[in-house]
């Protein structure tokens, strides 16, 4: 492939990507939007007669950039876990976690097989496709509901607290299951692997890096001391991110994103965490995250859809919504929260952003699922989170003090 053939495609991604990340934020939705917009914008391209621009060769070039920028991506999100949150809140958000996930996922995987036929015509691979849409209904991203918590003066609440905790454990349940629904499909094989020797390199994967764990954070402290803030740290953790994702998914079956996802969780309470953070977050969102993003809007295609995907679309936004603000919302309830409360973590977990996009794009990539879903994917992020910060404010109107200790679970 002649290198040249990506430039064009890379700069224009890259161009009105960032002008789109700024009208996002001035009309207040995530940037991710425009990142997936701009990609489709590029994607028109396609339909000019006789275009050399998104060529086969130019496309695959911007997919390996797009592939580097999940990593990244996930290795950021693992950076930004604080572990001691969900210390703090205990019972609770593991409860609000666990629900927000079953229930979601169930909604998810029954809403797939009634729209593929029912239970009566659930063959293997529908089996697995229908697993894999609720799985990626088990995705949060609480980022709208942070700042809209924080302009109401109700992030350091009970309910802000229990959002953020659960949302930190929602991604480490999440990035487990989608973990174990990708080396079920075997890789790229047409086969299902053998559920029991998933399981089995998993638990060998988790014993091993929870081994190193000790070690590595060690390690990283004592450079730390010896080269505080130096930008020796950052490169030596992304060293190490790209190696254990490379080894997971090489030797393990485990996607690349869990590694780099670990990686950032080791890191996460090293004293340069926010070092890192930056320096990892400038080389990602320069280049190679637009990338990824913009890769997922030009790669999305229309061909499949039809009136049948276009319900399954509808009915999979609606049960993804429902299914946090259920789950998330009756657990709070079965805490001990008040119905007021519980109503708003419900809301509170319900929107979603690059995570969902991350987790249906490996979906794709490793055939389980068809591209025609990604329009929806995009679509609830843009209503999630539109509808969230308005029903927070809704569900806060008139109130005017707030419990500040979370109540532990009954049970």
């Amino acid at each position: 492939m002649e290198y040249y053939l990506v430039l064009l495609p890379a700069a224009l991604l890259l161009l009105i990507s960032k002008l789109l990340m700024k009208l996002c934020e001035r009309i207040n939705l995530p940037s991710v939007v425009g990142l997936l917009v701009a990609g489709l914008v590029v994607g028109l391209i396609n339909y000019i007669p006789g275009q050399d621009i998104l060529t086969d060769a130019s496309l695959e070039g911007i997919g390996y950039f797009a592939q580097i920028g999940v990593i990244l991506i996930m290795f950021s999100v693992g950076l930004e876990t604080k572990v001691q949150q969900i210390k703090e809140i205990g019972g609770p958000a593991i409860i609000v976690t666990l629900a927000g996930v079953i229930v979601p996922m169930g909604l998810g995987f029954l809403v797939a097989v009634w729209c593929t036929g029912g239970f009566a015509e659930l063959t293997q691979d529908k089996l697995l496709a229908a697993i894999f849409y609720g799985t990626i209904s088990t995705a949060t991203s609480v980022s709208v509901s942070v700042a809209t918590l924080k302009e109401l003066g109700k992030l350091n609440t009970k309910v802000g607290n229990t959002i953020v905790a659960a949302a930190i454990l929602d991604d480490i349940v999440g990035i487990i299951v989608l973990s174990i629904v990708l080396a079920l499909k075997n890789g790229n094989s047409v086969e299902v692997a053998n559920p029991w020797i998933v399981i089995l390199k998993m638990v060998a994967f988790f014993v091993i890096v929870a081994l190193l764990a000790s070690f590595i954070s060690k390690g990283f402290h004592k450079l730390d001391l010896r080269f505080p803030h130096h930008r020796l740290i950052p490169i030596i953790s992304l060293s190490l991110c790209f190696i254990v994702a490379y080894v997971s998914e090489r030797y393990f079956g485990i996607a690349d994103i869990t590694g780099a996802y670990i990686v950032g969780l080791i890191l996460s309470t090293n004293p340069d965490c926010q070092y890192i953070g930056r320096k990892t977050e400038i080389l990602g969102y320069m280049i190679f995250v637009p990338l990824f993003f913009g890769n997922i809007g030009i790669t999305t295609q229309f061909t499949n859809f039809n009136m049948n995907m276009l319900l399954f679309g509808v009915l999979f936004i609606v049960s993804g919504m429902l299914g946090k603000i259920i789950g998330c919302g009756g657990a709070a309830l079965a805490c001990r929260y008040s119905l007021k409360d519980s109503f708003k973590v419900g809301i509170g977990m319900m929107a979603r952003a690059e995570v969902a996009l991350v987790t249906a794009q490996k979906g794709v990539e490793y055939g389980i699922i068809d591209t025609s879903i990604m329009p929806f994917i995009v679509l609830m992020i843009i209503i999630t989170s539109f509808v969230t910060p308005i029903m927070l404010h809704k569900a806060y109107h008139k109130e005017k003090h707030m419990a500040t200790e979370a109540p532990a679970c009954v049970g």
